[in-house]
Protein backbone atom coordinates (compact mmCIF):
# COMPACT_ATOMS: atom_id res chain seq x y z
CA UNK A 1 0.00 0.00 0.00
CA UNK A 2 0.98 3.63 -0.28
CA UNK A 3 1.36 5.83 2.81
CA UNK A 4 1.95 9.58 2.78
CA UNK A 5 5.06 10.76 4.59
CA UNK A 6 3.02 12.68 7.18
CA UNK A 7 1.01 9.50 7.95
CA UNK A 8 4.02 7.24 8.37
CA UNK A 9 4.47 7.62 12.14
CA UNK A 10 0.82 6.80 12.81
CA UNK A 11 1.08 3.76 10.53
CA UNK A 12 4.21 2.49 12.32
CA UNK A 13 2.55 2.83 15.71
CA UNK A 14 0.04 0.21 14.58
CA UNK A 15 2.20 -2.16 12.53
CA UNK A 16 5.54 -2.83 10.88
CA UNK A 17 5.28 -4.16 7.34
CA UNK A 18 7.69 -6.68 5.85
CA UNK A 19 9.11 -4.14 3.36
CA UNK A 20 9.26 -0.39 2.84
CA UNK A 21 10.14 1.67 -0.22
CA UNK A 22 10.98 5.33 0.41
CA UNK A 23 11.48 7.19 -2.86
CA UNK A 24 11.58 10.75 -4.10
CA UNK A 25 13.71 13.81 -4.66
CA UNK A 26 13.08 15.73 -1.42
CA UNK A 27 16.03 14.60 0.68
CA UNK A 28 14.81 15.93 4.04
CA UNK A 29 11.45 14.17 3.82
CA UNK A 30 13.12 11.01 2.55
CA UNK A 31 15.73 10.93 5.31
CA UNK A 32 13.21 11.60 8.07
CA UNK A 33 10.92 8.86 6.75
CA UNK A 34 13.83 6.41 6.72
CA UNK A 35 14.82 7.41 10.26
CA UNK A 36 11.26 6.86 11.51
CA UNK A 37 11.14 3.38 9.95
CA UNK A 38 14.53 2.41 11.41
CA UNK A 39 13.47 3.65 14.86
CA UNK A 40 10.20 1.70 14.74
CA UNK A 41 12.10 -1.41 13.65
CA UNK A 42 14.62 -1.08 16.50
CA UNK A 43 11.82 -0.87 19.03
CA UNK A 44 10.61 -4.22 17.71
CA UNK A 45 14.01 -5.88 18.02
CA UNK A 46 15.48 -5.28 14.55
CA UNK A 47 18.94 -4.47 15.84
CA UNK A 48 21.28 -5.69 13.11
CA UNK A 49 21.47 -3.70 9.87
CA UNK A 50 23.06 -4.70 6.56
CA UNK A 51 23.42 -2.02 3.88
CA UNK A 52 23.96 -2.33 0.11
CA UNK A 53 24.48 0.61 -2.26
CA UNK A 54 23.07 -0.25 -5.67
CA UNK A 55 25.14 1.27 -8.47
CA UNK A 56 25.69 0.43 -12.12
CA UNK A 57 26.97 -3.12 -12.49
CA UNK A 58 25.92 -4.15 -8.98
CA UNK A 59 25.84 -7.91 -8.37
CA UNK A 60 22.31 -8.65 -7.15
CA UNK A 61 23.29 -12.15 -6.04
CA UNK A 62 24.83 -10.43 -3.00
CA UNK A 63 21.38 -9.27 -1.95
CA UNK A 64 19.81 -12.65 -2.66
CA UNK A 65 22.50 -14.43 -0.60
CA UNK A 66 22.19 -11.92 2.24
CA UNK A 67 18.43 -12.36 2.32
CA UNK A 68 18.74 -16.13 2.64
CA UNK A 69 21.54 -16.04 5.24
CA UNK A 70 20.79 -16.29 8.95
CA UNK A 71 21.41 -13.27 11.17
CA UNK A 72 24.69 -13.61 13.07
CA UNK A 73 24.18 -11.20 15.94
CA UNK A 74 20.44 -10.70 16.43
CA UNK A 75 17.15 -12.44 15.96
CA UNK A 76 15.94 -9.69 13.64
CA UNK A 77 17.66 -7.40 11.13
CA UNK A 78 17.16 -4.66 8.56
CA UNK A 79 18.25 -5.31 4.99
CA UNK A 80 18.72 -1.81 3.58
CA UNK A 81 19.17 -1.19 -0.14
CA UNK A 82 20.09 2.29 -1.32
CA UNK A 83 19.28 2.94 -5.00
CA UNK A 84 20.18 6.54 -5.90
CA UNK A 85 19.21 5.97 -9.55
CA UNK A 86 15.83 4.55 -8.50
CA UNK A 87 15.91 1.61 -10.91
CA UNK A 88 17.06 -1.91 -9.97
CA UNK A 89 17.23 -3.14 -13.58
CA UNK A 90 15.99 -6.52 -14.76
CA UNK A 91 18.26 -8.55 -12.47
CA UNK A 92 17.36 -6.47 -9.43
CA UNK A 93 13.66 -6.59 -10.26
CA UNK A 94 13.77 -10.41 -10.35
CA UNK A 95 15.61 -10.61 -7.02
CA UNK A 96 13.21 -8.17 -5.35
CA UNK A 97 10.13 -9.97 -6.64
CA UNK A 98 11.53 -13.32 -5.49
CA UNK A 99 12.28 -11.90 -2.06
CA UNK A 100 8.85 -10.26 -1.70
CA UNK A 101 7.05 -13.44 -2.71
CA UNK A 102 8.13 -14.99 0.62
CA UNK A 103 9.80 -12.36 2.82
CA UNK A 104 11.76 -13.80 5.78
CA UNK A 105 10.06 -13.28 9.13
CA UNK A 106 13.27 -12.06 10.79
CA UNK A 107 14.17 -9.47 8.13
CA UNK A 108 12.80 -6.03 7.29
CA UNK A 109 13.52 -4.88 3.74
CA UNK A 110 14.11 -1.11 3.48
CA UNK A 111 14.57 0.30 -0.03
CA UNK A 112 15.72 3.92 -0.28
CA UNK A 113 15.50 5.19 -3.86
CA UNK A 114 15.84 8.43 -5.75
CA UNK A 115 13.07 9.84 -7.87
CA UNK A 116 10.98 7.18 -9.63
CA UNK A 117 9.39 8.27 -12.88
CA UNK A 118 5.78 7.33 -13.67
CA UNK A 119 6.82 4.29 -15.68
CA UNK A 120 9.01 2.94 -12.90
CA UNK A 121 6.24 3.46 -10.31
CA UNK A 122 4.07 1.18 -12.45
CA UNK A 123 6.79 -1.49 -12.78
CA UNK A 124 6.25 -5.00 -11.52
CA UNK A 125 8.69 -4.82 -8.62
CA UNK A 126 7.01 -1.69 -7.22
CA UNK A 127 3.56 -3.25 -7.54
CA UNK A 128 4.75 -6.41 -5.76
CA UNK A 129 6.37 -4.35 -3.00
CA UNK A 130 3.24 -2.27 -2.44
CA UNK A 131 1.24 -5.50 -2.15
CA UNK A 132 3.65 -7.03 0.37
CA UNK A 133 4.66 -3.80 2.11
CA UNK A 134 4.48 -0.01 2.00
CA UNK A 135 5.78 2.71 -0.30
CA UNK A 136 6.34 6.29 0.85
CA UNK A 137 6.90 9.13 -1.63
CA UNK A 138 9.14 12.03 -0.62
CA UNK A 139 7.68 14.72 -2.87
CA UNK A 140 8.87 18.34 -2.79
CA UNK A 141 6.61 20.79 -0.94
CA UNK A 142 5.37 23.41 -3.41
CA UNK A 143 5.00 27.10 -2.53
CA UNK A 144 1.24 26.80 -2.01
CA UNK A 145 1.54 24.03 0.62
CA UNK A 146 4.78 25.21 2.24
CA UNK A 147 3.26 27.54 4.89
CA UNK A 148 0.97 24.78 6.19
CA UNK A 149 3.92 22.35 6.32
CA UNK A 150 6.09 24.89 8.15
CA UNK A 151 3.33 25.79 10.60
CA UNK A 152 2.73 22.16 11.49
CA UNK A 153 6.44 21.49 11.92
CA UNK A 154 6.93 24.55 14.12
CA UNK A 155 4.01 23.61 16.36
CA UNK A 156 5.32 20.05 16.62
CA UNK A 157 8.61 21.52 17.91
CA UNK A 158 6.76 23.48 20.60
CA UNK A 159 6.79 26.86 18.84
CA UNK A 160 3.71 29.08 18.70
CA UNK A 161 4.16 31.13 15.52
CA UNK A 162 1.89 33.85 14.21
CA UNK A 163 0.54 33.54 10.68
CA UNK A 164 2.92 36.31 9.57
CA UNK A 165 5.89 34.47 11.10
CA UNK A 166 5.02 31.29 9.20
CA UNK A 167 4.56 33.12 5.91
CA UNK A 168 7.82 35.02 6.32
CA UNK A 169 9.77 31.86 7.06
CA UNK A 170 8.20 30.19 4.02
CA UNK A 171 9.32 33.10 1.86
CA UNK A 172 12.87 33.00 3.22
CA UNK A 173 13.45 29.25 2.80
CA UNK A 174 11.34 28.43 -0.26
CA UNK A 175 12.88 25.55 -2.21
CA UNK A 176 15.18 24.41 0.61
CA UNK A 177 13.46 22.23 3.21
CA UNK A 178 16.74 21.32 4.89
CA UNK A 179 17.46 24.99 5.55
CA UNK A 180 13.89 25.36 6.77
CA UNK A 181 14.27 22.51 9.28
CA UNK A 182 17.54 23.99 10.54
CA UNK A 183 15.99 27.45 10.98
CA UNK A 184 13.05 25.99 12.90
CA UNK A 185 15.44 24.21 15.26
CA UNK A 186 17.34 27.45 15.75
CA UNK A 187 14.12 29.30 16.51
CA UNK A 188 13.15 26.58 19.00
CA UNK A 189 16.47 26.97 20.84
CA UNK A 190 16.18 30.76 20.86
CA UNK A 191 12.53 31.11 21.82
CA UNK A 192 11.38 27.78 23.24
CA UNK A 193 7.61 27.60 23.63
CA UNK A 194 7.06 31.35 23.52
CA UNK A 195 4.87 33.04 20.94
CA UNK A 196 6.80 33.81 17.77
CA UNK A 197 6.14 36.82 15.56
CA UNK A 198 7.50 38.00 12.21
CA UNK A 199 10.05 40.37 13.80
CA UNK A 200 11.68 37.48 15.65
CA UNK A 201 11.89 35.47 12.44
CA UNK A 202 13.50 38.40 10.61
CA UNK A 203 16.05 38.77 13.40
CA UNK A 204 17.18 35.16 13.37
CA UNK A 205 16.53 33.55 10.00
CA UNK A 206 18.93 33.74 7.07
CA UNK A 207 17.59 34.16 3.53
CA UNK A 208 18.02 30.55 2.37
CA UNK A 209 15.62 30.60 -0.56
CA UNK A 210 16.80 28.44 -3.45
CA UNK A 211 15.03 29.10 -6.71
CA UNK A 212 15.33 27.27 -9.99
CA UNK A 213 14.48 28.32 -13.49
CA UNK A 214 11.59 25.88 -13.89
CA UNK A 215 9.88 27.15 -10.75
CA UNK A 216 10.36 30.65 -12.15
CA UNK A 217 8.56 29.64 -15.35
CA UNK A 218 5.56 28.30 -13.44
CA UNK A 219 5.46 31.38 -11.22
CA UNK A 220 5.27 33.63 -14.29
CA UNK A 221 2.60 31.42 -15.88
CA UNK A 222 0.53 31.57 -12.67
CA UNK A 223 0.47 35.38 -12.88
CA UNK A 224 2.26 35.97 -9.54
CA UNK A 225 4.37 39.02 -10.38
CA UNK A 226 5.81 39.68 -6.91
CA UNK A 227 7.03 36.12 -6.50
CA UNK A 228 8.36 36.03 -10.06
CA UNK A 229 10.52 39.11 -9.53
CA UNK A 230 11.76 37.77 -6.19
CA UNK A 231 12.72 34.49 -7.85
CA UNK A 232 14.61 36.31 -10.61
CA UNK A 233 16.47 38.27 -7.94
CA UNK A 234 17.27 35.01 -6.17
CA UNK A 235 18.57 33.41 -9.36
CA UNK A 236 20.83 36.35 -10.07
CA UNK A 237 22.12 36.41 -6.48
CA UNK A 238 22.95 32.71 -6.73
CA UNK A 239 25.08 33.33 -9.81
CA UNK A 240 22.73 31.80 -12.37
CA UNK A 241 23.63 33.11 -15.82
CA UNK A 242 20.96 34.86 -17.96
CA UNK A 243 21.28 32.40 -20.91
CA UNK A 244 19.90 29.59 -18.74
CA UNK A 245 16.88 31.69 -17.75
CA UNK A 246 16.26 32.74 -21.35
CA UNK A 247 16.49 29.11 -22.47
CA UNK A 248 13.87 27.99 -19.92
CA UNK A 249 11.47 30.81 -20.75
CA UNK A 250 11.88 30.41 -24.53
CA UNK A 251 11.36 26.66 -24.25
CA UNK A 252 8.04 27.21 -22.47
CA UNK A 253 6.97 30.02 -24.77
CA UNK A 254 7.48 27.86 -27.88
CA UNK A 255 5.28 25.19 -26.34
CA UNK A 256 2.61 27.73 -25.39
CA UNK A 257 2.65 29.30 -28.85
CA UNK A 258 2.08 25.89 -30.43
CA UNK A 259 -0.70 24.99 -28.01
CA UNK A 260 -2.37 28.37 -28.54
CA UNK A 261 -2.34 27.81 -32.29
CA UNK A 262 -3.95 24.38 -31.89
CA UNK A 263 -6.62 25.80 -29.59
CA UNK A 264 -7.38 28.52 -32.13
CA UNK A 265 -7.94 25.73 -34.67
CA UNK A 266 -10.66 24.27 -32.46
CA UNK A 267 -8.86 21.44 -30.69
CA UNK A 268 -9.81 20.52 -27.12
CA UNK A 269 -7.50 21.84 -24.42
CA UNK A 270 -7.11 18.37 -22.85
CA UNK A 271 -5.94 16.93 -26.17
CA UNK A 272 -3.59 19.84 -26.79
CA UNK A 273 -1.96 19.49 -23.37
CA UNK A 274 -1.68 15.73 -23.73
CA UNK A 275 0.14 16.09 -27.04
CA UNK A 276 2.42 18.76 -25.54
CA UNK A 277 3.15 16.40 -22.62
CA UNK A 278 2.05 18.87 -19.96
CA UNK A 279 2.21 17.14 -16.58
CA UNK A 280 -1.01 16.88 -14.63
CA UNK A 281 0.49 18.96 -11.82
CA UNK A 282 1.16 21.83 -14.28
CA UNK A 283 -2.06 21.79 -16.26
CA UNK A 284 -3.75 24.41 -14.08
CA UNK A 285 -1.02 27.05 -14.49
CA UNK A 286 -0.53 26.27 -18.18
CA UNK A 287 -4.27 26.42 -18.78
CA UNK A 288 -4.51 29.79 -17.02
CA UNK A 289 -1.67 31.14 -19.16
CA UNK A 290 -3.32 29.94 -22.37
CA UNK A 291 -6.49 31.80 -21.40
CA UNK A 292 -4.48 34.93 -20.62
CA UNK A 293 -2.74 35.38 -23.99
CA UNK A 294 -3.52 34.66 -27.62
CA UNK A 295 -1.09 33.16 -30.13
CA UNK A 296 0.10 36.56 -31.36
CA UNK A 297 1.16 37.50 -27.82
CA UNK A 298 3.16 34.30 -27.38
CA UNK A 299 4.91 35.07 -30.69
CA UNK A 300 5.76 38.57 -29.46
CA UNK A 301 7.13 37.17 -26.20
CA UNK A 302 9.29 34.75 -28.16
CA UNK A 303 10.64 37.70 -30.11
CA UNK A 304 11.50 39.32 -26.78
CA UNK A 305 13.54 36.21 -25.91
CA UNK A 306 15.48 36.69 -29.12
CA UNK A 307 16.13 40.32 -28.18
CA UNK A 308 17.42 39.32 -24.73
CA UNK A 309 19.72 36.77 -26.38
CA UNK A 310 21.21 39.56 -28.51
CA UNK A 311 21.63 41.76 -25.42
CA UNK A 312 23.50 38.93 -23.67
CA UNK A 313 25.79 38.54 -26.70
CA UNK A 314 26.50 42.28 -26.81
CA UNK A 315 24.74 42.77 -30.13
CA UNK A 316 22.18 45.14 -28.56
CA UNK A 317 22.51 47.61 -25.71
CA UNK A 318 20.61 46.86 -22.53
CA UNK A 319 20.58 44.97 -19.23
CA UNK A 320 19.69 41.30 -19.58
CA UNK A 321 18.23 41.03 -16.08
CA UNK A 322 16.01 44.08 -16.56
CA UNK A 323 14.80 42.56 -19.81
CA UNK A 324 14.13 39.23 -18.09
CA UNK A 325 12.02 40.97 -15.45
CA UNK A 326 10.01 42.71 -18.16
CA UNK A 327 9.55 39.48 -20.12
CA UNK A 328 8.52 37.47 -17.05
CA UNK A 329 5.98 40.07 -15.97
CA UNK A 330 4.59 40.22 -19.51
CA UNK A 331 4.13 36.44 -19.36
CA UNK A 332 2.36 36.92 -16.02
CA UNK A 333 -0.03 39.33 -17.75
CA UNK A 334 0.68 42.43 -15.67
CA UNK A 335 -0.29 45.82 -17.10
CA UNK A 336 2.62 47.43 -18.93
CA UNK A 337 2.78 50.41 -16.60
CA UNK A 338 2.97 48.18 -13.53
CA UNK A 339 5.52 45.84 -15.01
CA UNK A 340 7.73 48.79 -16.05
CA UNK A 341 7.95 49.81 -12.40
CA UNK A 342 9.85 46.65 -11.47
CA UNK A 343 13.58 47.24 -11.60
CA UNK A 344 16.34 44.99 -10.35
CA UNK A 345 18.23 46.72 -7.51
CA UNK A 346 21.68 48.02 -8.42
Amino acid sequence: MQVRAEQLSAHLEKQLAAAYLVHGEEMLIQQEAVDVIRSAARRRGYVEREVFVIEKGFDWTLVRDAASALSLFADRRILELRMPAGKPGEAGSRVLQGYLARPPEDTLLLLVAGKLDARERRSKWVQVLEKAGVSVAAWPIDARRLPAWIGARMRARGLRPSREAVELLAERVEGNLLACAQEIEKLRLLHGGAELDAAQVIASVADSARFDVFALVDSALSGDGVRTVRMLNGLRAEGVEPPLVVWALARELRSLEGMSRDLANGEAVSRVMERARVWASRQAVVGAALKRHRQAVWQRLLSHCARIDRVIKGQLRGNAWDELIQLSLDIAGLPLGLSRSWQYPA
